[in-house]
């Protein structure tokens, strides 16, 4: 791995913070209600009172910034489309992929924008997988040369049972999928009565695969009314998708995605690795890397991150530590855990 020039990640750090405010003031643009103001410990933040059938509720936009105050104005004036800053945020990204930052494929660019656009990440979901580890290592600063062998398999989790801001959200994967007009279609499952919880599309290796924790004495596809599709249930997927993170997708016109916290990210491929199939090597050998990777890079630069997803883990019980220690054994890698003593 690489370290990311510092300038470059200035740039980037100024571009999260840019599509964090304009995606918290899109979220709420066809909402009725008005915008408010809290003073905490002399801080300032900013929310939208939004008038909805079950009544008023209050949605959290973000610490008051010049950026949030600019969009607020703008929405209030009723004048001014927020896409207007699409060229902005455009030319920011062409500034950090200048600086060495290699974006993610275009196609899939497109099916994750898309899937943005669409609300899935304002409901509750999470981006997995390598595009989101690729997501991952430009939000800490390193480029990861041939550590991500990136697949065309665009890994979408969520949570059944989440809590979200605006109870009546939702958003439609199916159509947000067909409306890309890519020939994506409902892989078949080897039972016709379960619901499909992957597209592909044919003679392409591109593929859109629907994720959620599995509960216990499931194992049938769960039908996620907030995206309105059917998800295929995976042990220890809830560790991994509990308290996600906002990031970059850095592509010709960057989007924000939500992905899972970094430490976590690593323990849980130590947990898949020991899940997969003896046939399946190559991609316990990834797993493997991955971890290794994302634990060097964050036992020098944020151990406590460390600390509190094994913490994390170490709640959930000692199978969960046990799997841990067994992977760290077999990879020939230090136990989590003595990275942050």
């Amino acid at each position: 791995m690489e370290r990311i020039g510092g300038q470059t990640m200035v740039l980037y750090a100024d571009l999260l913070e840019r599509l964090e405010a304009f995606e918290a003031v899109r979220s709420i643009a066809s909402l009725p209600g008005e915008f408010t103001t809290k003073i905490i410990k002399e801080h300032t933040y900013h929310y939208f009172q939004a008038v909805l059938p079950g009544g008023r509720r209050q949605i959290y936009l973000g610490p008051d910034s010049e950026e949030i105050r600019r969009l607020i104005e703008a929405r209030q004036a009723g004048g001014r489309d927020v896409r207007a800053d699409e060229t902005m945020l455009q030319r920011l990204a062409a500034q950090i992929m200048a600086g060495g930052v290699s974006p993610i494929q275009p196609e899939m660019a497109r099916i994750i924008t898309r899937l943005a656009d669409s609300g899935v990440f304002r409901v509750g979901g999470v981006l997995v997988g390598t595009v989101a580890f690729k997501v991952l290592g430009t939000h800490l600063g390193v480029a990861w040369g041939g550590l991500t062998h990136m697949t065309q398999d665009v890994d979408l989790a969520s949570d059944n049972r989440i809590a979200i801001a605006v109870p009546d959200l939702k958003a439609d994967v199916p159509a947000a999928i067909e409306s890309l007009q890519m020939g994506f279609f409902p892989v078949p499952r080897l039972s016709l009565k379960e619901p499909s919880t992957s597209y592909a599309i044919r003679g392409k290796t591109l593929r859109v695969d629907l994720l959620t924790p599995a509960r216990r004495g499931v194992r049938a596809p769960v039908f996620i009314r907030r995206l309105n599709a059917a998800a295929e249930p995976l042990k220890y997927l809830d560790y991994l998708i509990e308290e996600p993170m906002y990031a970059v997708m850095l592509a010709g016109s960057p989007c924000l995605v939500k992905v899972p916290q970094p430490a976590r990210f690593a323990l849980h491929k130590l947990i898949v690795s020991q899940e997969r199939d003896p046939t399946a090597a190559a991609k316990k050998k990834k797993d493997i890397l991955q971890a290794d990777a994302l634990l060097t890079l964050l036992r020098e630069d944020r151990p406590g991150d460390i600390r509190l997803a094994w913490e994390a883990l170490a709640r959930r019980g000692s199978t969960w530590v046990k799997k841990v220690e067994t992977a760290c054994k077999e990879a020939a890698i230090p136990m989590p855990v003595t990275l942050i003593k």
